[in-house]
């Protein structure tokens, strides 16, 4: 199946704690159904000293957050909207905005 959220997009979180907050698509995860938005889903992780990073403490970073959780931002008036497929003329499958009918894909 065709990925519908990929690297790069603009997405913003539909449900949970960060609600209503946007961000980049960092990486997708499809196996596991999840991607990393940056600015979204901040966690600490208390780390350990080591020879990549003599300092160790507390460091914060995105965690995945659900694809189920997500929806695309529209290109034309960013809203969040739903995501179709459509073949052009020369024959390339593109995602296009279900809100706006414009192409996702450049």
């Amino acid at each position: 199946m065709a990925a519908k959220i990929k690297k790069g997009d603009r997405v913003q979180v539909m449900t949970g704690r960060d609600k209503g907050r946007q961000g980049e698509v960092l990486k997708v995860m499809p196996t596991e159904g999840r991607a990393i938005v940056s600015g979204v889903n901040i966690v600490k992780r208390h780390t350990k000293p080591t020879q990549m990073d003599p300092e160790g403490g507390i460091k914060t970073k995105e965690a995945p957050i659900q694809l189920s959780n997500l929806a695309i931002l529209d290109p034309k008036d960013n809203v969040p909207t739903r995501v179709g497929f459509k073949t052009l003329k020369d024959g390339k499958k593109v995602r296009v905005a279900k809100k706006s009918g414009e192409v996702i894909d450049v």
